[in-house]
């Protein structure tokens, strides 16, 4: 999902945060991801830039306090972002954590479709992190068929 400089500044101003260069960058970084990602992956994907890494650091703080950035993972012990773009939308699905490469995965719909979101666990399991590991198809690939 991409988002346009206009969204994200009238975001941040309706949850209150002051529209800065490193808020936008950030915000920019993580609706471009296609997965969850740690701090130090936001700061490699910015690139260059003038900003301190802690000014980054304390955006995604701010942005995940305003609930524009939730914590999705905690592999590994490395807080993983992803961009909402406010109340009402979540990313709750499952993630799948790689144990050789380190990578974690949105895991696509069809293979998690049929977990049950009714009857008594069903508000349990919407606010469960459910994390799968294993070894990713790409560690497979590379591992069993001798591909780099």
């Amino acid at each position: 999902m991409s988002i346009t400089k206009d969204k994200a500044r009238r975001l941040l101003r309706e949850n209150s945060l002051r529209v800065t260069g490193p808020r936008l960058a950030v915000i920019e970084v993580l609706a471009e991801a296609n997965k969850p990602l740690s701090y130090g992956e936001v700061l490699k994907r910015m690139g260059s830039t003038d900003w301190d890494p802690a000014t980054v650091y304390r955006n995604l703080v701010k942005l995940r306090e305003a609930g524009l950035a939730p914590v999705v993972s905690r592999a590994a012990g490395s807080d993983r972002y992803v961009f909402s773009p406010g109340k009402g939308a979540v990313h709750r699905h499952p993630h799948f954590v790689c144990d050789d490469c380190g990578e974690v995965s949105c895991l696509p719909t069809n293979l998690t479709s049929s977990i049950s979101m009714e009857g008594p666990w069903a508000v349990s399991i919407q606010q469960a992190a459910v994390q799968l590991r294993g070894e990713c198809p790409d560690c497979m690939d590379r591992k069993y068929l001798g591909r780099t």
